[in-house]
């Protein structure tokens, strides 16, 4: 049994509030928060409303959201998005999700992850296996590239996004002409989700904001996948990309995207 699973019940909790508030009320207001990024009034009140119930359950527990920040700076801490694929949601696009983690240091050791429209919820704690919906899941077993679908994380917007989506477009790239399928569904933590259950066989995201990924990549793990970093180091908070794989494709992955990386630098 995980040291972390008894705390497992609350966080399925706090995740089960969020997701009705998603299922039951609509956007709300916009707040840009950059270019061409965006909160919605609903990516605020899920925040506020999870941050209250979880300092009530768990004052001792630290907190940062992806919207306000952190609260109660500890060692460990919760860490959620309220609404992962808000541009989803606010479309009326059924691929978003509430991602909540615990977070020990820079090590993710619990996670749930629902998908409100979709009717699945994920979960995991460290060294206590991954589920979906009281499920036991696994990561699939796909041993060659050309039969996999991967997942590649959104193109970047924002000041630098022209410089950054050169490596994405030149990963895109490879994988177009390398595995069976390429899929872009705007969150990460559903990709992670469908990675950990066998849908997708990577889920290859080049960042690693701690909300987005945190719960997926415990998951993930738990369900036997390999959690990376870009250059094959282990995953954790630090990291610069978030790169979920089955075993028998790690190396595979990690040499297109080596590939990717230097088509990018000689262009």
């Amino acid at each position: 049994m995980s040291e972390y699973a008894d705390l497992l019940p609350v966080a399925v909790e706090a995740v089960t509030k969020a997701a009705g508030l998603m299922r039951h009320q609509p956007p709300g207001a916009l707040t840009a928060k950059g270019d061409r990024d965006m909160a919605s009034d609903l990516d605020y009140s899920i925040e506020r409303q999870v941050r209250a119930f979880l300092h009530d359950e768990t004052p001792q527990i630290g907190f940062l959201g992806e919207e306000e920040g952190a609260t109660n700076a500890a060692d460990l801490r919760w860490i959620l998005d309220p609404i992962d694929g808000t541009a989803n949601f606010v479309r009326g696009l059924p691929l978003c999700a509430v991602s909540l983690a615990l977070v020990h240091q820079d090590e993710a050791v619990l996670g749930v992850i629902e998908l409100p429209f979709l009717g699945s919820r994920y979960s995991a704690s460290k060294a206590a296996g991954a589920y979906a919906d009281g499920r036991q899941i696994r990561a699939s077993s796909t041993t060659d590239l050309k039969d996999a679908i991967i997942a590649i994380g959104d193109y970047a917007v924002g000041p630098d996004a022209e410089a950054s989506n050169r490596l994405r477009l030149a990963l895109t790239t490879q994988l177009a002409a390398a595995a069976q399928r390429v899929r872009m569904t705007g969150s990460a933590a559903l990709d992670l989700a469908w990675l950990a259950e066998g849908r997708l066989d990577a889920a290859l995201t080049l960042s690693n904001h701690a909300w987005d990924t945190a719960a997926g990549v415990v998951i993930a793990r738990e369900a036997g996948a390999l959690v990376l970093d870009h250059d094959g180091t282990d995953h954790n908070l630090r990291s610069t990309a978030t790169f979920a794989v089955v075993p028998a494709l790690t190396g595979a992955v990690l040499a297109v995207f080596e590939k990717a990386a230097s088509a990018e630098t000689q262009a």
